[in-house]
């Protein structure tokens, strides 16, 4: 599991609620080589190994939100989200912001509800 760069909480449970903080595509400290689409798989898989250590899944996620450094890479980062969620489709809001920690070019973050 991802480590906090960061004096946060990467998950936090509030009732039947579970809130992870933004993911980067970051493993071992570090940005995985390989672009935004392979930054987006890692902050997808961090998310998941956050949400497994809290007993859930990304099946439980309603809501994402996608910050991302380019809107040109939309796409591309719809690729990898529709592949890493499957038939799953959580709302979401999309952000293109100035910039992100580490130099990162997505940045996801995720409510999941347990039932």
């Amino acid at each position: 599991m991802a480590q906090p760069i960061g004096p946060y909480t990467p998950i936090v449970r509030a009732g039947d609620w579970l809130v992870c903080s933004g993911q980067l595509g970051a493993r071992d400290g570090s940005l995985v080589d390989g672009g935004v689409q392979a930054q987006a798989r890692q902050a997808i898989a961090n998310l998941a190994a956050l949400l497994e250590s809290e007993g859930a899944s990304l099946a439980d996620v309603v809501k994402t939100t996608v910050f991302m450094t380019h809107i040109s890479d939309f796409a591309l980062i719809n690729e990898v989200y529709a592949a890493g969620f499957g038939d799953h489709r959580p709302a979401r809001s999309a952000i293109a912001v100035a910039g992100l920690p580490m130099g990162a070019l997505v940045e996801i973050e995720a409510w999941a509800r347990l039932a």
